[in-house]
């Protein structure tokens, strides 16, 4: 996917995964009660968070493609080009996949 949008220092762009239809045992779900996914893809990485004491570049550890977690509540909303995605800092991830 080419993406246009460049993140600036440690923010992360994600897509997040889509939101369960139906429980394991097969109920449908409607929309009012779907929970946010916490888990999607990264799309788009910034280039790194400046040290304050040493000035250097912190490099995220993540990288376009990884498969994460993240926090519920963690990041910004915002639609791109008709798709919706997340971005949010680094700190907020919890896991790759």
């Amino acid at each position: 996917m080419s993406l246009s949008m460049k993140p600036l220092a440690d923010q992360i762009l994600i897509l997040p995964a889509a939101a369960e239809e139906k429980t394991k045992s097969g109920i449908i779900i409607p929309d009012t009660a779907k929970e946010k996914p916490q888990r999607g893809e990264v799309v788009a990485i910034g280039d790194g968070k400046v040290a304050e004491l040493t000035g250097t570049v912190i490099t995220p550890r993540v990288k376009v493609g990884d498969q994460v977690l993240y926090r519920k509540y963690a990041g910004s909303e915002l639609t791109f080009e008709g798709v919706d995605y997340m971005i949010m800092q680094e700190k907020d991830l919890l896991a790759v996949l």
